[in-house]
């Protein structure tokens, strides 16, 4: 398999490829390469944290004593900080590359939000356990997962006041897609959830007395529907299928849809819902690897962060910086803007996040501070912070491992590193600096392409 095809496979599949590993492809055909990666994950691992003081606290305290609530909502708050860490190490260390690039891919489709980390976890669970599952599944385990009962109010969705919010969502935002489906058919789909809710553990809890069980019409057929039985309908539709193969194909492959090839997604995809199956076919077309399909996305703030970690591994010294690295590049992992996550693409650019991202090399493998001439919002934020650190006297810290990169690169030319450190085309005014730069330290060359526009593609 060529080189650069194993590159491209590797950021969109997971987060990038050292020398070594190319090397080793290299002699291997796609096929080959492209049931590694589906091996590789085949098992799903919980990403577990230590809950059971907090939930021990919970079930125990006395629910009128506001000092004791005030207690454990910070405790909570440091356990949610504790997952959002634990879930990038994952990102960053994860043998299961494809799984958790998928993880992460569904978090942002299956959007949902909570302050309970016990829920939270659970919930980042379940996105984990069925990434590469099947669809129907998916869509009915989430359905009675704790946190997005919460998040759309599907507990306040009875038989006597129903109401619409996660049938809607359902069907807009994670099925269908507008235009695919009418107000009475979210009307009757929030029938079909009430009753939906869950125990104090997180567990889920089908409450009888609070269930619509008289018939309902919904997208043509009628029944005594459940909210499984509306999901299976759902599913019948071949535009459900159109629907999450023209998501995965602006993620996966290029953010302009190629109708053609989206179709043959779909037909792939279509009955069986099968998830690994749509991948396979996806990094196993010719299309897929058209010049047109190589480094063309954007990539996410987490992926610009765990990329880098994959070339030269690095450790926060406190976690925290991890997170106000996230809010500072608008993507805090657990944290989505809204029921619709992060839009992606070009939005992760501005003139605000650019500085931080062109500067994160230096800033997170020199120890660096940004340095800025223009005046804004963002220096003004990030200042304030630096303000605050060094009155404290600290600052972005984190321990680097440069003896991973000397290995990895061992028998790599300096000239050569950016070929494997790159994945789009240079442009001429990039090149020019390039003769520029000094190059004579690989190490130093490693920041320097890692700072370059074009590493902000994949």
């Amino acid at each position: 398999m060529k080189a650069k095809h194993i590159q491209h496979l590797f950021w969109r599949a997971g987060f990038g490829i050292n020398p070594e590993a190319l090397e080793i492809h290299s002699k291997k055909n796609r096929k080959k390469v492209v049931a590694e990666l589906f091996e590789n994950s085949v098992s799903s691992n919980p990403l577990l944290i230590d809950t059971s003081e907090l939930v021990s606290t919970y079930l125990n305290m006395d629910k009128s004593d506001k000092l004791a609530k005030q207690k454990l909502a910070k405790e909570n708050r440091k356990k949610q900080l504790e997952f959002n860490s634990a879930w990038l190490k994952r990102l960053m260390t994860s043998k299961q590359m494809l799984r958790e690039k998928m993880t992460l891919f569904w978090a942002n489709h299956f959007v949902c939000q909570d302050n309970n980390i016990v829920y939270i976890q659970k919930y980042n669970n379940t996105l984990r356990k069925h990434a590469l599952g099947n669809l129907n599944d998916f869509v009915k385990a989430i359905s009675k997962e704790t946190a997005m009962i919460r998040y759309l109010n599907t507990k306040q969705n009875r038989k006597s006041k129903p109401n619409e919010n996660f049938a809607r969502e359902l069907l807009e935002l994670f099925t269908l897609g507008t235009g695919n489906y009418t107000e009475t058919d979210i009307k009757e789909a929030a029938r079909a959830f009430t009753g939906y809710n869950h125990n104090l553990k997180g567990a889920f809890n089908f409450n009888k007395k609070q269930h619509d069980f008289k018939s309902k019409t919904f997208l043509g057929e009628t029944g005594n529907f459940d909210g499984d039985a509306v999901i299976d309908i759902v599913l019948k539709q071949k535009a459900c299928a159109t629907f999450i193969c023209e998501k995965i194909y602006r993620n996966f492959v290029n953010e302009i849809p190629n109708s053609e090839h989206i179709n043959q997604m779909a037909q792939v995809f279509y009955p069986r819902y099968d998830i690994e199956n749509l991948m396979q076919f996806i990094f196993n077309s010719d299309w897929f690897y058209e010049e047109i399909n190589i480094g063309c996305l954007i990539k996410s703030p987490v992926e610009l962060m765990v990329g880098m970690h994959n070339v030269v591994p690095f450790e926060f010294q406190n976690p925290k910086n991890a997170y106000y690295i996230q809010k500072l590049l608008n993507q805090v992992l657990l944290r989505p803007p809204n029921v619709a996550g992060w839009k992606g693409g070009r939005s992760w650019i501005d003139s605000n996040t650019i500085l931080i991202r062109l500067k994160l090399p230096s800033i997170l493998l020199n120890n660096a501070i940004i340095a800025l001439e223009e005046k804004g919002e963002f220096e003004d934020s990030y200042q304030k912070y630096y303000a605050k650190m060094n009155t404290r006297k600290k600052r972005i810290k984190t321990i680097v491992d440069w003896n991973m990169l000397d290995k990895h690169f061992e028998t790599i030319n300096i000239s050569a590193m950016k070929d494997l450190l790159l994945v789009s085309p240079i442009n001429k005014g990039t090149e020019d600096l390039l003769h520029h730069l000094t190059m004579d330290n690989k190490q130093e060359v490693c920041v320097q392409l890692m700072s370059l526009p074009e590493y902000q593609l994949c």
